[in-house]
């Protein structure tokens, strides 16, 4: 099971999940040693196809950073906190984190679009 460590240390996922907005995106940065790479993309792919099967689920996007260092970025789309907290908290769910390598830390937090006149719209 990947390590969670808050992006924000005041503010966890878990203090994020009882905050009702719509739509929201998570921003999960993932760390690990790069021996275990093919192991986090196997479990990662498992738990996604999970969340695509989930009601209010989106989208979905990994990124990896470039260079040596294998570190991931995802960003995944959903209607509300609420269907993202139903899928996030769901018991198959939970059972699939013991898949991820023992070296990856997860850093799951849930924004909101921000609308900047003339740049971006919410």
């Amino acid at each position: 099971m990947p390590l969670m460590k808050p992006l924000d240390e005041t503010f966890p996922i878990e203090r994020q999940l009882g905050i009702d907005a719509a739509p929201v995106v998570l921003i999960n940065l993932f760390t690990l040693d790069a021996a275990d790479e093919p192991g986090f993309l196997d479990a990662w792919t498992d738990d996604a196809a999970f969340m695509k099967r989930q009601p209010g689920f989106i989208s979905t996007q990994l990124h990896r950073a470039i260079g040596d260092n294998p570190t991931y970025l995802n960003y995944a789309v959903w209607d509300s906190t609420e269907a993202f907290r139903a899928a996030f908290t769901h018991p198959e769910f939970i059972a699939k984190l013991s898949a991820y390598p023992s070296s990856a830390v997860a850093s799951p937090h849930l924004f909101q679009k921000v609308a900047v006149a003339g740049i971006c719209t919410a």
